[in-house]
């Protein structure tokens, strides 16, 4: 089992969405293509941004996408 899900990362990601807008993230398919971007910096050299020690890079874009640490914005911004 995955943990977070993929509802409850949307849900963290979609949490500064004033109503009446469009969410960021529609579908699990934006989450992990965020992720697996992330996890591609990180392997490139990039410092994660919450305690990853002994975790694979997947694991830590996760976790900094869960605790707000990292940001998805859209193509416009």
């Amino acid at each position: 089992m995955l943990h977070p899900s993929y509802s409850d990362l949307m849900e963290v990601v979609n949490s500064e969405v004033e109503p009446g807008e469009q969410p960021v993230v529609q579908s699990r398919y934006s989450i992990v293509m965020a992720t697996s971007k992330r996890a591609r910096q990180i392997i490139g050299g990039d410092e994660p941004l919450v305690p990853g020690e002994g975790k694979k890079p997947l694991s830590i874009a996760v976790e900094e996408l869960y605790s707000s640490k990292v940001k998805i914005v859209g193509d416009d911004e």
